[in-house]
């Protein structure tokens, strides 16, 4: 018995505690109805299920979900996609919206109060180490790793850590750390970011994700809490501190980073804008895309929806209906129409003569008879006039629809409403 505990993983005795509550304003309006955590990404899943991928394939059986800003769609897929956590397996999945359990008049006001308002619930569970994780970033990691690190480095806190471009990381908290990886200093946005020692065009970006022991972690809430001058941050407040006082080290991600044989790069995506999510969804069509989501070895869970299959129909000249190098789910109708390096998601329909290039289309939404879209983000639900182009006149589309710097248009229900009422 003893050898078995000694080996066990550190997993087992870890929760996981997923901050889902931000709005994501870079989005635009694909977060004008739901949490940047709950925006669709990759053809079935949202954004939130690779941070809680990862932990159920890290061996992590406690997971707790922290959310406030418009959660409905965010509490409707964790209810539908992850009610298979059982109590009677030792295993629990919370999904905790702010309700003003500290003080009737208070949300939460950070994303270390997010977790301090919790206390009694992370409490009643008992575990040795937490795993706090940003929810609204697409990569595949192993936390055992990272779990495993932070004990035998005798750490405090363990900060999961990017490597970047010195001059890239003006945008994130940057780690200021010695030869051994222990961080000297955390500095939030620097204009002139340190290097690792040794790398002087490399810096150590902070992934948003911390290791800590339980009871070392409810220590510091509640002094933090006890600050009136504290933001109540991880990355403003928490992070600093005990930088300052005790010992933080820094996990680099390409420790434990997840990759198939068909991934080379370390895979990390902030999909925190327009562009940026319409580039990584268009990614996936590539022939061997750098985020291998067909690894059953590190599978990205989520709602399973049940649908029948997609289905492609009419075959003439102009009327054919066909895909080159596209992602289609389930439930989609192809009739007459053209895909090419194109995403759709569930429950798509496409009319005949219509064209989509480079199109990321999210679920449910209907593209009408001889339409043509290039370069474009359809949100849920929009139908699409017959007739309509997309992305070939730049200062039209600017009129109509939301049109980004890199010349992404994305298309909402609102924007068509206003179009067809003209």
């Amino acid at each position: 018995m003893t050898d078995i505990k000694r080996y066990a993983p550190i997993s087992r005795d870890t929760m996981a505690y997923v901050l889902a509550g931000g709005r994501g304003s870079r989005l635009m309006e694909l977060t004008d109805n739901r949490a940047k955590p709950a925006v669709y990404f990759g053809g079935k899943t949202r954004i939130i299920d690779f941070a809680l991928s990862n932990a159920l394939n890290s061996g992590i059986r406690r997971i707790g979900v922290a959310t406030q800003y418009k959660a409905h769609s965010l509490i409707r897929h964790l209810q539908r996609g992850w009610n298979f956590l059982r109590p009677e397996r030792n295993e629990s999945f919370d999904v905790l919206p702010a309700s003003q359990r500290v003080s009737e008049d208070q949300w939460y006001a950070g994303t270390a109060d997010a977790v301090f308002q919790n206390i009694d619930i992370i409490e009643d569970y008992a575990p040795k180490y937490m795993v706090i994780l940003a929810g609204d970033h697409v990569y595949k990691m192993d936390y055992e790793i990272m779990l495993q690190a932070h004990v035998d480095a005798g750490a405090d806190v363990t900060v999961g850590c990017l490597e970047v471009p010195r001059m890239e990381a003006v945008g994130f908290g940057v780690m200021h750390v010695d030869e051994t990886g222990l961080i000297t200093d955390f500095i939030e946005k620097p204009k002139d970011p340190p290097s690792i020692p040794g790398r002087p065009d490399t810096a150590l970006a902070s992934m948003g994700i911390y290791v800590f022991e339980t009871k070392f972690l409810m220590d510091q809430l509640r002094r933090d809490a006890a600050d009136p001058s504290s933001a109540r941050d991880f990355g403003k407040d928490i992070i600093p501190h005990v930088v300052k006082h005790g010992k933080a080290q820094a996990h680099s991600f390409n420790r434990s980073v997840v990759r198939s044989a068909g991934e080379s790069d370390a895979y990390w995506r902030d999909v925190g804008t327009v562009d940026a999510y319409w580039r990584a969804n268009i990614d996936l069509t590539d022939v061997v895309p750098a985020l291998d989501v067909y690894d059953r070895d590190w599978p990205i869970w989520t709602y399973a929806e049940i649908t029948p299959p997609a289905k492609f129909v009419h075959d003439v000249d102009g009327r054919r209906g066909s895909a080159v190098s596209s992602l289609v789910s389930g439930d989609c109708i192809i009739s007459g129409g053209h895909l090419r390096r194109s995403l759709l998601f569930t429950g798509v329909r496409q009319r005949s003569y219509s064209m989509l290039d480079h199109a990321v289309v999210l679920p449910h939404a209907h593209i009408g008879r001889s339409v043509r879209i290039t370069k474009a983000v359809i949100d849920r639900g929009v139908n699409i006039p017959d007739g309509l182009v997309i992305g070939e006149d730049p200062e039209l589309d600017a009129q109509r629809f939301r049109r980004t710097e890199e010349g992404v248009c994305l298309v909402t229900k609102s924007m068509i409403d206003r179009l067809q009422s003209r």
